[in-house]
């Protein structure tokens, strides 16, 4: 998925509105925050304020293109839990949008109960 977002975003994207192309897979570690262990985690997704966020987002200065996956349902330590990609400019342009926009996912748009 993740390489045919980036062959994606290269051919639809203006040459001189893309300089770099931030990627992040999120993974179900086997230890919380706390430490304590993870068996497995049941994920949910507001579709909605993702796609109004992820509009938001890419109508930033320097922003070319912006890609979500979020994996819903059970999952077990070791599978993916969301692929985000934010591609524009400059560093300075895409950094703090890739940062936070995968904070707001994890805190407002994803709900994770560790079972």
């Amino acid at each position: 998925m993740i390489e045919q977002w980036i062959q994606e975003i290269k051919k639809e994207c203006a040459p001189d509105l893309l300089g770099m192309i931030l990627v992040h897979n999120g993974i179900v570690r086997a230890t919380s925050k706390q430490g304590k262990p993870v068996g497995a985690m049941n994920l949910s997704c507001d579709r909605p304020a993702l796609d109004q966020a992820v509009r938001r987002f890419k109508n930033t200065e320097g922003i070319a293109d912006i890609r979500v996956w979020i994996n819903e349902g059970n999952l077990k330590v070791g599978d993916d839990i969301m692929n985000v990609c934010v591609a524009g400019r400059f560093r300075k342009d895409v950094l703090p949008v890739f940062q936070e926009l995968i904070t707001l996912i994890k805190t407002e748009i994803v709900r994770e109960v560790e079972l």
